[in-house]
Formats: structure tokens, sequence, C-alpha cells
């Protein structure tokens, strides 16, 4: 399978790959000094051991580190030099020329170089790299911030009294779980995204991390504070722009997916929501 191998480039003129040499009206390539101001900066396509073609380059294993099903990755394209390099040139990688030849490889990821293929073998498949598919799949979810039920702008809040904190579960897009798979040649990309926590900054300063939605208040809860994610007020907003607190919901998502054969890894993304939220003073009633 094709990839680009790491930090090679090499100087071409059409197919002819060629040692650079200089002389004293400047720079040519190619040993013939027919091709003065032609060079061509282009990445070299290697192929992994054990595939048809020349060339190596070890790859790790998937790491851990927003439709659907839709064939996507790289495609390319592969054109016999014609004429072929001389055996000479460096596009022969200590392949005699009888045994095979040298292949123009364009992809549509803007990929191009050349690479070995002995007689007889098809060109080799684009590589698939696991790992851009399962960003693909979280691109393909479209994972928003979280729709935040309390505070809320229209809400009445109050130095002293606790506030509750809690958000909406639905849609999946606020707070999951959201699954997308991603297909590229023979592998798929099975992607899950959960919300993990929510961190809230009040506005005031402080902030809470809640893993959790929260828990809802009603009215027979009185005074109490949230069970597991609440605050505090300790001074009033009124200095603020329009008297209010910019509030914001910022959650983490995790994403967990897995390969076709066994393999996966871990993504994390944060999305956040943002709300103003006044705080007034209790008003005391004189008699």
């Amino acid at each position: 399978m094709l990839r680009p191998a790491a930090a090679v480039a090499l100087l071409v003129t059409g197919f002819l790959v060629q040692p650079a040499v200089a002389n004293d009206d400047g720079p040519t390539v190619g040993n013939d000094g027919t091709c003065e101001g032609s060079m061509v900066s282009v990445t070299l396509c290697a192929q992994d051991p054990g595939s048809p073609g020349s060339g190596g380059g070890n790859r790790t294993g998937p790491a851990g580190g927003s439709a659907t099903g839709a064939s996507s990755g790289p495609k390319c394209t592969y054109e016999k030099a014609d004429p072929q390099p001389p055996p000479e040139n460096l596009a022969w990688p200590g392949r005699n020329p009888g045994e095979g030849s040298i292949y123009r490889v364009v992809c549509d990821d803007l990929r191009t170089g050349v690479v070995w293929l002995p007689n007889g073998a098809a060109p080799p498949a684009a590589a698939v790299d696991p790992e851009v598919l399962a960003q693909r799949a979280v691109d393909a979810m479209k994972l928003q911030g979280p729709s935040v039920a309390s505070p809320r702008p229209a809400g009445r809040y109050t130095v002293g009294v606790p506030v509750w904190m809690w958000v909406n579960q639905e849609p999946p897009t606020r707070y999951g779980p959201v699954s997308e798979s991603v297909t590229a040649g023979a592998v798929t990309v099975s992607a899950t995204a959960r919300v993990t926590s929510i961190r809230w900054s009040m506005g005031d300063g402080t902030t809470v991390t809640c893993h959790g939605p929260g828990t809802a208040y009603s009215s027979g809860l009185g005074m109490k504070e949230s069970p597991d994610c609440g605050h505090i007020y300790a001074r009033t907003s009124a200095n603020r722009v329009r008297e209010r607190f910019t509030v914001s919901a910022t959650s983490t998502w995790r994403i967990d997916w897995t390969v076709n054969g066994g393999a996966g890894g871990q993504l994390t993304e944060t999305r956040s929501t943002q709300m103003q939220v006044p705080v007034r003073e209790l008003q005391a009633v004189g008699r």
C-alpha cells in the first residue's frame, strides 16, 4: 500500500528522477544538462513491506490519541513511465529493469511520486490510516455544546442561594452517545462519542466540573444544594456588562473507535455553550 515516505523528497523531471548537479550557470536537474530550470519537488510514495513494489517504511499500530459509511480516502492512479528511466536512475531502488517497471503515481489528496512494480503485479491500493478515518467519523457526528437547562438567561438568581446546574441529554449530539462509521477500501472505523464531564465557568471567577448531566431542581427542594452540580454566588453581577455574568459550559467528549480486525484507540473533543445570567442581591423588605 502506498503512503508518503517521511521527509523524503526527490527532484524529478517528468518521470526521470536524477541526481541534482550544478554548473556555473546555476542549478540543473539530470545528467545531460538539458533540464536546466525544470526542477519539481515531489513526495516519493513508499510501500508497506510485503506488498508488491519497491520501498519500505515502518508504521506503528493505531494509537490513542463532525454521512456515514461512505467510501473515502485517497484514490491513486498509476501510469507506466514511457520511456522508462535509465538503469542508473534513482527511481530504480536496486532493481533490475528487466524485473519490473517504474510507474508515476498521482493521488487525489495531492500526493505525487514514483514507484517500482514487478512484472505482472497490479498497482497496490492507497494506504488507509485508521486514525484519519476515526477523525472523519467524529466530524460526521456534528457534536455540539451542552444544551443547558439551568442556569437560564431568563432565570432569577440571588447571592447566597444555591444554583443548580444541569443539561438536557437530548439530542444525542449535545450529550451522546453518538455513533458513526467510515469506510475506506477494506478498512472500516466505527466510533462512539460520549460526554464524560462538563466544566462550568460561572462568570465570577469560579469553575465547577461535573461528571454527569446534573440534577434537575424542583420547588419542593427549597434551599437545598445540588447533590452533584451546583454553585453559590457570593456577589452580584451588577458591575458586569448588562449586569449579567457570562457563564460557559464546556463538555469533554470521549470518542472510542475500533477498526474491523480488532485494533482501536481514543480521541477527545470539547464543545462549549455560553449564556448571560443575572445575579441579584436578596432584597429585604422593611415594615
